[in-house]
């Protein structure tokens, strides 16, 4: 039996802009943050480059910014979460730059706002071009270490999720240095992140490989659109795992994609050119690789000599790899960004679960549908996550007299590689029903060896959902059922309800 800890407050497991936003916003309640890596650090927000989306200038405005999210994600955005996400962005774009995040300011006392894809204005606010995720969660961080009420436990891995006879969840299970030890509290929000390292190329962290989804979804919670994930179309391909990021403002700066020859390729794609959405993008420049002519990014003319001073992180992430942004193209591939599928929640943060709140990346809060508008994450991340802080700090469950342990055994690194190659190749940018069944397949093999894992259940909530969802749409693109539906459906299943393999895979077996 692993010893107990008895916290009286909320529990808040994941130290990304999610999961402190809601450890300031349940206080004065007592709280307690796990985090498995330094603050800082195995998070996506510390490493998000393009900034903060917000109708902060004057010809912008709420119901625009929601517009264009739910234009942007195929049908599948739920318009009232994306007005309340538009409504309060800019004030919550505010409070980060009260606590001190340094937003680039445009000389009169206001943001320097950028453009980006599939936005209609000018709204993403940003630090030092490329900089925006790691000055937000400095100022965030020291805000959260000066808190009285808030504790900070980190070298902390999830291992599972206490419920009581009743189905409520009223803890944690953790891993710290190989000691087990449960930690029971009056309510639980999960804030661990996406599922990018599930796949062999990705711009996350490699630890995010969507345990939290696993675990709540093995506890019986329900889940969204698993199968939508977000490639990035512009990762710096130098060969490092993660991926370094070449920023979507750069496309906004006037940056231009070109081919091995030299020629731009983008408008014959989509009229938007280098401006269209980022899975038209990401398509586009599969594409090109695929057919042998390559994908660069070249920022030459649009940025030039300023790329120290203008994109450090781009700049110093290039010439790492041998590439000098300023007198060369930056060779560019597609890579796992974001999933845009999750936990279901209510707009409070609330799961299906009683006393289970989600927020962030794991979160399905309705606002992303099947392709995330750029820089509406941290946006989200800031606006959900202290929704669900304020919703958990008034749960009160009582004492806790019987519980069960959901928890799940861990996988090898071996097998763990064997997938995030599968993953990549077969539940990627373009898919069908021969690679997902081959990746379905695998799923079943590694779970027949080493158990039913957190990271196997959200790899198999994703491809069992991209085999049932039989139409191109967003992020997710069939190319062997490329049409898009006229009136799309959201998913929502649970482990024990999920769809069965179609014919294809069962004739395979």
């Amino acid at each position: 039996m692993a010893p107990r800890i008895r916290h009286d407050g909320v529990l808040v497991v994941g130290a990304g802009l999610a999961g402190l936003s809601a450890a300031l916003a349940a206080a004065p309640r007592k709280v307690m943050v796990l985090a498995e890596a330094p603050l800082n650090h195995g998070c996506s927000s510390a490493w998000a480059q393009g900034g903060m989306a917000a109708a902060l200038a004057f010809d912008d405005a709420p119901s625009l910014h929601a517009a264009d999210t739910v234009a942007a994600g195929a049908g599948l955005v739920d318009p009232a979460r994306a007005a309340l996400l538009a409504e309060e962005g800019p004030e919550a774009v505010r409070l980060l730059a009260q606590l001190g995040a340094p937003f680039d300011q445009d000389g009169k006392g206001g943001f320097h706002l950028s453009l980006e894809a599939a936005h209609s204005r000018a709204r993403v606010a940003r630090v030092k071009g490329d900089q925006a995720g790691r000055a937000i969660m400095a100022a965030v961080t020291a805000a959260v270490m000066a808190h009285p009420h808030v504790e900070v436990r980190t070298g902390q891995r999830l291992r599972g999720l206490l419920q009581d006879e009743a189905g409520r969840i009223r803890g944690v299970l953790v891993d710290q240095g190989g000691r087990l030890t449960e930690i029971v509290a009056q309510a639980v929000i999960l804030a661990t992140g996406g599922i990018g390292g599930l796949y062999a190329v990705t711009t996350t962290p490699a630890e995010l490989r969507g345990e939290g989804l696993g675990l709540a979804a093995l506890a019986g919670a329900q889940i969204a659109d698993p199968e939508f994930v977000q490639f990035h179309p512009t990762a710096i391909d130098i060969g490092r795992d993660p991926a370094p990021l070449a920023t979507e403002a750069l496309r906004g700066e006037g940056a231009r994609l070109i081919n091995r020859d030299g020629e731009p390729f983008m408008a014959r794609y989509h009229p938007e050119a280098e401006l269209a959405p980022r899975d038209v993008v990401a398509r586009a420049i599969h594409a090109e690789r695929a057919a042998g002519r390559g994908a660069f990014l070249d920022a030459r003319a649009a940025v030039g000599d300023h790329f120290p001073e203008a994109f450090p992180g781009v700049f110093a992430a290039c010439l790492s790899g041998g590439v000098d942004p300023r007198t060369a193209p930056i060779p560019v591939a597609p890579a796992c960004h974001y999933h845009m599928g999750g936990i279901v929640t209510d707009a409070a943060g609330a799961t299906s679960l009683a006393g289970l709140f989600a927020a962030g990346e794991c979160a399905s809060t309705g606002v992303h549908g099947a392709n995330r508008l750029a820089s509406n994450s941290l946006l989200e991340a800031a606006v959900f996550g202290a929704r669900a802080g304020r919703a958990a700090a008034l749960a009160e469950a009582g004492e806790l007299r019987m519980a069960r342990t959901i928890t799940a055994p861990l996988l090898p690194p071996s097998a763990l590689a064997e997938l995030r190659l599968a993953m990549s190749a077969d539940v990627g940018v373009v898919r069908d029903a021969e690679g997902l069944c081959q990746a379905l397949g695998l799923l079943d093999r590694l779970e027949l060896a080493h158990g039913r894992t957190a990271d196997l259940t959200a790899a198999r909530l994703t491809v069992t959902c991209a085999l049932a969802r039989r139409e191109s749409l967003g992020a997710h693109y069939r190319a062997d059922a490329r049409q898009t539906p006229d009136h799309p459906e959201r998913t929502f299943v649970t482990l024990d309800a999920l769809p069965p393999a179609p014919a294809p895979c069962l004739a395979a077996e």
